[in-house]
């Protein structure tokens, strides 16, 4: 039997808790000077947290790792339970492979900064924290995202940005607007942030590979987790359960090819500075059994960039088959894995530091809010979720259709409204030439 303080937090619970540069750099935003940290002067740098899964414990650490200055003062998810977990897992070295530590650094969150129920993010925002780290599903992210600017913060949110193309229009409006307020925004795209991937992108994007004329990316794995309505979660309403249980449904995930592919995905856009033209593409539903939910295990998307270029997306999930997580380009005058490699007329063989770019992105992100310069890669995220958006709307669909379209005229908005206690949203599983291209 479960004894753990953990398993008493039950449904009745659930309801009541419903880098060096210039620290202290000034800040614009809402009008008026904004400092970093709590007084000028200071380089204290405070943190909250939205989403306290696996992701979201992981962010945080990273971000300690990044700044000697951060510190975590506020935690928030939907569910007291993970708020609990992942408050007591900070206040500990992270350890890994045995008794190795990896994260020497550690946060003691005071219960009383700790908030669960579906408006936990209004109520970490409502804290004196600088910057917040979204790590809730993906669902969720516009409008924590849009909330987070309104409220003058600095975000590191995770990828993908959103689950349909309305969500992803609402995300690079609000980036926009954190440009005006002068807010730092980053996205969970590590690899924008390796080295190697840098490397190779500068060269790339310098001739050096002639004209791309192909590609392919891969997110070929095993299976994901599943968590049954048991135990605690019995108590839960359907709607509650599909939010702990979020990637089975499309309108909370996106479906594993924006989920995770979309990583991979992402590079194809920063080779070819810009998104594909069109998109083609199949899938489907093999191996899933009888676990509920409407996401597929398998997608082939053939994305055709502006120039003619076509590029080979296929992920899949399935147990007990070969793993591939990698990028290759094709150009008139070589080859490149894009991590680090380059054969042809002028190869190339990245040899430098390798730092963990879980933590360089946050470290670019810090650097970039004190030196009173902020990044901004809100609009940049929310282009290649759409890409990938655009594959499994094709393949759901069996249609092929246009960037075009896709940005500026689908009207399809799958996350609900209104997320409260109640009844699940339980939509069919896809299935080509009948769901219809909205």
């Amino acid at each position: 039997m479960n004894t753990s303080p953990l398993s008493k937090l039950s449904r009745r619970s659930f309801v009541q808790l419903s880098g060096t540069a210039a620290s202290a750099a000034v800040l614009t935003g809402l009008g008026a000077n904004r400092v970093l940290g709590a007084t000028a002067g200071s380089d204290k740098l405070r943190v909250g947290v939205i989403g306290c899964g696996g992701r979201g414990v992981g962010a945080a650490r990273n971000c300690m790792d990044a700044d000697p200055g951060v510190e975590i003062v506020s935690l928030g998810d939907l569910f007291p339970v993970q708020v609990e977990k992942a408050r007591i897992a900070l206040q500990s070295p992270e350890k890994k492979k045995g008794e190795v530590v990896t994260s020497t650094r550690t946060a003691n969150v005071p219960p009383d900064r700790c908030f669960s129920g579906f408006d936990c993010y209004k109520k970490v925002l409502a804290t004196d924290v600088d910057l917040v780290i979204l790590a809730a599903p993906p669902g969720f992210r516009p409008s924590h995202f849009a909330a987070a600017v309104e409220a003058g913060k600095h975000v590191f949110m995770e990828k993908p940005a959103a689950v349909d193309p309305v969500g992803c229009r609402a995300i690079i409006a609000a980036a926009k607007v954190a440009k005006e307020k002068k807010l730092g925004v980053v996205a969970g795209t590590q690899r924008r942030h390796e080295p190697g991937y840098i490397e190779v992108m500068k060269r790339i994007q310098a001739g050096e590979m002639g004209e791309l004329v192909g590609g392919q990316c891969y997110w070929n794995g095993g299976g994901i987790w599943f968590r049954e309505k048991k135990d605690w979660l019995a108590e839960l309403s359907d709607f509650e359960w599909q939010c702990y249980n979020w990637y089975h449904w499309d309108w909370i995930c996106g479906d594993h090819i924006v989920e995770q592919h979309m990583h991979n995905i992402d590079i194809m856009n920063w080779a070819f500075g810009g998104p594909p033209a069109k998109f083609q593409g199949m899938g489907g539903r093999q191996n899933r059994g009888n676990i509920p939910g409407n996401i597929w295990d398998h997608f082939a998307v053939e994305m055709e960039y502006p120039n003619g270029a076509r590029v080979l997306s296929m992920c899949r999930h399935a147990p007990k088959t070969a793993t591939r997580v990698s990028e290759r380009l094709v150009g008139t005058k070589g080859t490149s894995d894009c991590k680090g490699t380059i054969k042809g007329e002028k190869p190339f063989a990245y040899s430098g530091a390798n730092p963990n770019p879980y933590v360089v992105e946050h470290e670019d992100l810090i650097k970039s809010i004190r030196s009173g310069n902020p990044l901004n890669e809100g609009e940049q995220v929310a282009i290649s979720t759409l890409t990938a958006i655009g594959g499994r709307m094709a393949a759901y669909t069996g249609r092929e259709l246009s960037w075009n379209w896709l940005l500026n005229s689908s009207k399809l908005d799958i996350f609900p409204k209104e997320c409260k206690p109640g009844p699940g949203l339980f939509p069919p599983i896809p299935v080509p030439g009948v769901t219809e291209l909205i």
